[in-house]
């Protein structure tokens, strides 16, 4: 039993230690996680930019029929447009306007008891299974 009694401490070292040129590791560096909130701001921008091009719209709207026909073409006007074009930008139109309505008829309430009613519809399959005793 003599040939047991030596036990060393310790972890095992490498041959020839960091003074020495030996082995040298890199660390990895930790990337910070991206906070959620840039989704929501992304929602809230566009919410805007929708509401800003309604308002643009509507004004244009507006300062078109007020000024009457003797004001000269733009490039961009409906003198220079095809049918396919009107009819495109009045569905795009139409379809920014129903997005627009959309997001102001629900609240953040309205939203968050939606999603908790979907989640407990769901079965309990999904939910997160207990580990362990107890």
């Amino acid at each position: 039993m003599a040939d047991y009694d030596f036990r060393p401490g310790g972890s095992l070292k490498f041959k020839g230690g960091v003074a020495e040129g030996g082995i040298v590791k890199n660390r990895k560096k930790k990337s910070k996680p991206k906070p959620n909130s840039q989704s929501d701001s992304a929602k809230d921008r566009e919410r805007e930019r929708v509401k800003d091009l309604l308002f643009k719209e509507e004004a244009e709207l507006a300062s078109g029929s007020a000024s009457g026909s003797s004001s000269p073409a733009l490039p961009g006007s409906d003198a220079r447009k095809t049918d396919a074009e009107r009819r495109f930008e009045e569905a795009q139109r139409r379809r920014l306007e129903s997005k627009v309505a959309q997001l102001a008829r629900k609240t953040h309430k309205d939203r968050v008891n939606e999603l908790n009613a979907k989640l407990e519809s769901l079965s309990e399959h999904h939910d997160i299974p207990k580990v362990g005793p107890g």
